[in-house]
């Protein structure tokens, strides 16, 4: 097991939903991120990193059908599986790395909220940027939050990749249309603040 791997089970294992700090009940920044790009219920939507977050179970409320969960944690997917039950099986799972991750043109929309800012190499980042550009059909969405310039400098004890707007698009701008990007402060279940910066991206 790569150390990566270790340290992500590790923090699922031990640590409960609301003792880690991205918690959100109901995502709603991703999920009218998700909502904007005006896509039918069928719309095959991948969620990056999502570990036991709660986005997926409000899609599935939403009605969207055509849904995939990526982790590298089993411990994660697992307790995903379990808080679903039977909903459970209108989800495909992947335990994977994201930068493992290789499918051609397949989804509607990329979303991933706070997985990004943990590559901290130039050559993770293209990776997983050429990985986007593969998996995305063409004319397809690209939702991607991380800490902002303003934000923490680590995350579950690891560091991790501060972005603005520029740093953003010197990644992505060269295959997406920047859409719509803005900085929003996320209150942790320890009631600290975390600044975020998302943005949305068309594939060109």
């Amino acid at each position: 097991m790569s150390d990566k791997r270790e340290h992500w089970e590790t923090i699922f294992e031990t640590k409960s939903e609301k003792e880690v700090s991205w918690f959100q009940e109901k995502p709603e920044t991703s999920l009218q991120l998700i909502k904007a790009c005006k896509l039918s219920l069928d719309a095959k939507i991948i969620d990056i990193g999502g570990g036991d977050s709660f986005l997926i179970d409000n899609l599935i409320d939403l009605g969207y059908k055509n849904l995939y969960l990526l982790d590298i944690s089993e411990n994660a997917i697992n307790k995903v599986k379990a808080r679903l039950g039977d909903k459970a099986k209108l989800v495909t799972f992947l335990v994977t790395d994201v930068l493992d991750y290789q499918i051609e043109n397949e989804f509607d929309v990329w979303h991933d909220r706070a997985s990004f800012h943990f590559l901290l190499e130039d050559s993770e980042v293209e990776k997983y940027k050429n990985n986007v550009v593969r998996a995305l059909k063409d004319k397809s969405n690209l939702i991607i939050g991380a800490f902002s310039d303003e934000g923490p400098l680590k995350c579950s004890g690891l560091p991790i990749t501060q972005y603005t707007v520029e740093k953003m698009e010197a990644v992505f701008e060269n295959d997406f249309q920047l859409e719509n990007c803005f900085t929003e402060e996320h209150e942790t279940p320890f009631e600290s603040v975390q600044d975020f910066i998302f943005c949305h991206y068309k594939k060109l």
